[in-house]
């Protein structure tokens, strides 16, 4: 039988040599533990794409050694780091590199504008040559103390007043004075997790449509169902999907998951009614947006009661042309002052992502296919064509300052509803490669912090046996350290700006991330470590300042230690009923993490009462997504069924004969017996929907992010009719008592 490339994998021998070197210099894993518990090697050639895509030449020895030379080189002429990120409470040490006996002058510019010179030398020695050149590496200590926030660490060197000047290149030599600026910044040691215990409704915002909304659930509707679920059912969090930008031209693609950016929001979310300026359309216009509000579907008909998908594009054009014509009326003074301060507020990111939007709607949803003068956002050809599409690119910039005020009003009504937490927001792992971070991040003037040559996914388990490969540049983590993790703080404070908490989809990817590099399958990649210190420092950073938390969607295959340091951060992890099981069965909720959302199911597993009934079984098989046998996965999924239910019963929670909605409630009964800080009621459960939102493996076979909210009997159920639902309500009550 022909061996898989996996199985080929798992038996290669080990990277060896100066390529193991060059990988572990780079971040990059030339092992893994599979999920199995085996160790699996990358092979070589994967190893060489890898560091290929990380832009570091090794297919040879020469450039291999030439690599690793550059590599050590480039850190000696460095004299700060890049970066500095620490936490508060920690004498953090970094090293200074200088010419032997050049005196060096060090302070700190905080944040606030104060200024501390009390960085204290600890050691210094001088490394062996290399071609030549001897550099004195210096180790110093932070203070301690250091603010939280972004500060700057400054330095002077002078040279030695031994040493006559010179160019700095040869022994006896000295250079001017030189002068190097850092960014510093100092993070929480532990962030506030939120106060007491929580629950919430978890929904796929586009799926919940209202009578108001134009056939796709909208920023009012969010606002809504924030204030109803809080007032009559005390809930403390609304959790949606990621709201990210998607492309302005058709076809869109359908997953929340795959933005085109995931630093702006998607208009289509904004309720067009709720802007200011609508009231002062003329009674023609009026009529106009009416008629393309019909146009996305009547929701009284007996057509648009039903259950059908949801068809996002005809919603996106609709609402394209109703928005432009609001976007015509003039502004009164203070809404025009607003929006000039949004505008310098968001500064050059908005307007090369409202330029991207703008040429996508002439040139098309791919920039690659563009003229190629066009590929780079700095180009003159770019700085042209904003010029000539300025109308557009204003448009698209308004949209974002629109969308912004709706996100702000849904936050602050949930919390005058009584909220503790709000909106939990949703982000993404990544963004598509033809979207607009993906043409700034990965240009040269973006500082290629997105390596387009490769995508993030995950490694082969017993899910998929070929590996995930998800489409998504990955940040490139040396060039993101060099720009200062200036594009990742600019995107946790916009996803923090509107949330009282934001979810981290695959968190696990801020400690290291799959790459699979461009033209390999899946299984052909490898792990790439980041910064974790920084990459969650940062993240808890921005959340302090928003006064959010975190919520880290930490599933799947988990290094032992990250779950632990997670929690030592005071960042929540996700714990799922159906998967918090080990080898003698259900753990007991008691035992269940206290950080953690916990909820029974989820947007890419089967609604409750679907799994249940092995419904979901059925549906895999009628779309050939078993590999075994259907009697097979049934006995499985009955086994792992029943097993819950005999715990349900063993506590008294499942009377003998109950029926699914009784069985639902008892489940989420034994939820709210574990310690979670929240948990999270998927909002199909509440009323008997049994089609899942995402059938994870399927593209065209599944509609995969097309279906509203239905009944058990596939009617779709509105906002108003969730508020009267005797269904809903009763499991609202089970959840209530927190």
């Amino acid at each position: 039988m022909e061996r898989t490339s996996t199985e080929e994998a798992r038996t290669a021998g080990p990277v060896t040599g100066d390529l193991a070197r060059l990988a572990a210099a780079y971040g990059v894993a030339t092992e893994h533990h599979g999920w199995r518990g085996d160790v699996v090697h990358a092979d070589e050639a994967t190893v060489r794409a890898v560091l290929g895509a990380l832009g570091v030449p090794a297919e040879t020895p020469e450039e291999i050694g030439a690599a690793l030379a550059g590599h050590e080189a480039a850190r000696r002429k460095r004299v700060l780091p890049p970066v500095i990120v620490t936490r508060a409470g920690r004498a953090e040490s970094f090293s200074v590199h200088t010419e032997p006996g050049a005196r060096v002058e060090l302070w700190i510019e905080q944040e606030d504008g104060g200024v501390r010179r009390d960085v204290a030398e600890r050691s210094r020695h001088l490394p062996p040559a290399v071609d030549g050149h001897v550099v004195q590496e210096r180790t110093y200590a932070l203070p301690a103390d250091l603010p939280l926030g972004w500060h700057t660490l400054h330095a002077r060197i002078l040279p030695s007043d031994d040493t006559p000047l010179g160019s700095g290149g040869e022994p006896g030599t000295r250079t001017a004075e030189q002068h190097a600026g850092t960014p510093l910044a100092v993070t929480p040691a532990t962030l506030a997790p939120p106060a007491g215990r929580s629950w919430g409704f978890m929904v796929q915002l586009y799926s919940l449509l209202s009578r108001r909304s134009w056939g796709l659930g909208d920023l009012a509707d969010l606002a809504d169902l924030a204030g109803w679920s809080a007032r009559r059912h005390g809930a403390g969090f609304v959790l949606v999907n990621p709201l990210h930008a998607a492309s302005p031209a058709a076809p869109v693609e359908a997953s929340p998951y795959l933005p085109v950016s995931r630093r702006f929001t998607d208009p289509m979310y904004v309720r067009v009614e709720a802007v200011p300026e609508y009231a002062y359309l003329s009674p023609v216009e009026h009529a106009v947006v009416e008629e393309l509000k019909l146009g996305t579907g009547d929701l009284e008909s007996a057509d648009g009661a039903d259950a059908d998908r949801l068809d996002r594009d005809r919603v996106r054009a609709a609402k394209r042309e109703a928005l432009a014509l609001v976007h015509r009326v003039p502004r009164s003074p203070g809404r025009e002052a607003e929006y000039r301060a949004f505008l310098a507020a968001e500064g050059r990111w908005l307007d090369d992502h409202a330029t991207w939007c703008a040429l996508v709607e002439e040139y098309g949803r791919n920039w690659h296919d563009w003229p190629e003068e066009l590929h780079d956002p700095d180009s003159p050809a770019v700085r042209q064509a904003r010029r000539r599409l300025a109308a557009a690119v204003d448009f698209h910039r308004w949209c974002q300052w629109i969308a912004d005020g709706q996100l702000a009003d849904a936050q602050r009504t949930a919390r005058d509803a009584g909220m503790p937490v709000g909106i939990v927001h949703d982000l993404a792992v990544g963004v598509h490669p033809d979207g607009s971070d993906a043409w700034v991040l990965g240009s040269a003037r973006g500082g290629e912090v997105l390596a387009l040559g490769a995508s993030g996914g995950a490694p082969p388990d017993a899910m998929n046996a070929f590996g995930q490969d998800w489409g998504q540049p990955p940040w490139h983590p040396v060039r993101l350290a060099e720009a200062g993790y200036a594009p990742y703080r600019e995107l946790l404070r916009t996803a923090f700006r509107n949330a009282g908490a934001v979810r981290v989809d695959h968190i696990l990817g801020l400690f290291r991330f799959w790459w699979v590099p461009r033209g390999n399958r899946p299984d052909r990649g490898a792990y790439v470590r980041y910064d974790h210190e920084a990459m969650v420092g940062i993240l808890a950073l921005e959340a302090h300042r928003a006064g959010a938390a975190v919520v880290g969607e930490d599933l799947g295959t988990v290094e032992p230690w990250v779950r632990d340091y997670l929690r030592e951060r005071g960042l929540l992890g996700t714990s799922v009923l159906w998967f918090e099981q080990d080898e003698d069965g259900p753990v007991a909720p008691e035992d269940w993490r206290e950080l953690s959302l916990a909820t029974v199911t989820t947007h890419d597993l089967p609604p409750t009462a679907a799994r249940l009934a092995g419904e979901h079984v059925d549906l895999w098989a009628e779309l050939g997504l078993l590999a075994g046998s259907a009697e097979e996965a049934h006995a499985e999924a009955d086994k792992d069924r029943d097993a819950w239910l005999d715990l349900l019963r063993t506590r008294g929670l499942l009377r003998p004969g109950a029926g699914e909605r009784e069985t639902v409630e008892a489940l989420h009964r034994l939820l709210v017996r574990a310690p979670c800080r929240m948990l999270g009621v998927w909002l199909p459960d509440a009323v008997g929907d049994r089609r899942p939102q995402n059938l994870p493996g399927t593209s065209r076979e599944y509609p995969n992010w097309l279906l509203p909210v239905a009944d058990a009997a596939g009617r779709r159920v509105l906002l108003e009719d969730l508020t009267e639902n005797a269904r809903a309500a009763s499991l609202a009550r089970v959840l209530r008592g927190l």
